[in-house]
C-alpha cells in the first residue's frame, strides 16, 4: 500500500452554513458546511494534506467557516476574501432521515469566481476536487470549470469531480445538464450519485449514464447507490461493487461527501492515483478503495450532521 504523503489536495467550491434541526420545530443550529468543504474536513481527517479555496465572506459566517477550517488542518491561504455574505442551507429531515435543503444564495459570497481567483491553486497541488453547486451555478461555474479544463490537459494534476445536484437550485434541466457534462469532460474521476443521474437523465439506467460520461474522458467513473453500495468503471475496462452497510441512520447529511474523501485516500494509496494511470487501476483495487469509502460514509450517517470519520474510525469499522 502506497503513502498519501506526497499527496497535496486542493478543493475548490462552496463553504456555506447549514442550519441543521436542534429540537423544537423552530429551533435550528449553525453547522459549517457544503460538499466541498466536508471533502475537505474529510481528507484531512483521513491524514491528507489539504487545502481549500472557497471564496470566505468577512461576516460573522464566514469568520466561523475560516475558524472551523484552520482548526481541522484545511489549509485555507489560498481562499479569496469578500464582503458579500455567506450563503445558508436549511436542513430538514425526511421519514427515512434523510437531508433536505432549502438555500438562500442571492447575492451570497460562493458563486462570483474570477479567472484571478482560481489561479492562486498552491503550485504543489498533485489533486484538485471541485464540484457541487459552485461547479453549475451562475456566474462563477464556467471560469471553474475552465480552470479544471486546463489542468486536466496539463496532465500533472488528477481532477476529480463530484456534481452533487441540487434540483431546487438547478434551474432548466438541459442546461443544469450541460453544465456537468462541461464538468464530467475536464476530469479524470468522477463520483456521481444514482440519484443525481436519476435526476439528469430520467428514464436511463445509471449503468448507462456512467458509460456515457466514461466517452467524455474520466478514467473512472464512481456510482453511489447509498444502501445499496457503490460501483465504478473504469476506462481500461474494469469494474467494480462494493455493498452497502447495515447503520443505525441518525441523518445522511455529508455522507456522500465522506464517501468522496475516503475514495480519494484509498486511490492514492493504490498507487494509480495519476492522470493515465487511474483508468489502469486493477478491479481489486477498486473493490478496496469503494470498501473503504462506503465504511467512512456508514460512519458519517450514526453522526448528527456532517462530521466526517478519522482513519482510527474507518478501521474500527473495516475491522468490525
Amino acid at each position: 500500500m502506497h503513502s498519501t504523503d506526497r499527496h497535496h489536495v486542493t478543493v475548490i467550491g462552496e463553504a456555506l452554513i447549514d442550519l441543521v434541526p436542534a429540537g423544537d420545530e423552530l429551533v435550528f443550529r449553525a453547522r459549517q458546511g457544503g460538499s466541498p468543504l466536508n471533502v475537505a474536513v474529510g481528507l484531512a481527517r483521513l491524514g491528507v494534506r489539504t487545502s481549500i479555496m472557497a471564496r470566505l465572506s468577512s461576516t460573522a459566517f464566514g469568520r466561523a467557516l475560516r475558524q472551523y477550517l484552520a482548526a481541522e488542518s484545511v489549509d485555507v491561504s489560498a481562499c479569496p476574501d469578500t464582503t458579500l455574505p455567506a450563503t445558508l442551507a436549511v436542513v430538514t429531515l425526511d421519514e427515512s432521515s434523510d437531508a433536505v435543503y432549502d438555500f438562500y444564495t442571492q447575492g451570497t459570497a460562493d458563486w462570483q469566481w474570477t479567472p484571478p481567483e482560481l489561479e492562486r491553486i498552491p503550485p504543489d497541488t498533485t489533486v484538485v476536487h471541485f464540484g457541487s453547486i459552485a461547479s453549475w451555478t451562475q456566474p462563477g461555474w464556467r471560469p471553474v470549470v475552465e480552470r479544471a479544463r486546463r489542468l486536466h490537459e496539463s496532465a500533472r494534476t488528477l481532477v476529480s469531480y463530484d456534481p452533487n445536484i441540487r434540483p431546487v437550485l438547478c434551474g432548466e434541466r438541459a442546461e443544469a445538464t450541460f453544465r456537468v457534462e462541461q464538468a464530467v469532460s475536464c476530469s479524470h474521476l468522477v463520483k456521481v450519485s444514482e440519484e443525481d443521474l436519476a435526476w439528469l437523465y430520467p428514464g436511463v439506467p445509471a449503468g448507462g449514464s456512467a458509460a456515457e460520461w466514461l466517452s467524455l474522458g474520466p478514467e473512472l467513473v464512481v456510482v453511489t447507490k447509498g444502501p445499496g453500495g457503490a460501483v465504478c468503471y473504469s476506462s481500461g475496462g474494469a469494474e467494480a461493487t462494493s455493498p452497502g452497510r447495515a447503520v443505525r441512520v441518525t441523518d445522511t447529511v455529508g455522507a456522500g461527501d465522506s464517501f468522496t474523501s475516503a475514495l480519494l485516500v484509498a486511490l492514492m494509496r493504490s498507487g494509480y492515483s495519476s492522470p493515465g494511470l487511474l483508468g489502469e487501476t486493477p478491479a481489486g483495487d477498486l473493490a478496496e478503495a469503494l470498501r473503504f469509502a462506503i465504511a467512512a460514509s456508514s460512519v458519517t450517517c450514526t453522526r448528527a450532521g456532517a462530521d466526517p470519520p478519522r482513519s482510527a474510525d474507518v478501521a474500527a469499522v473495516l475491522a468490525a
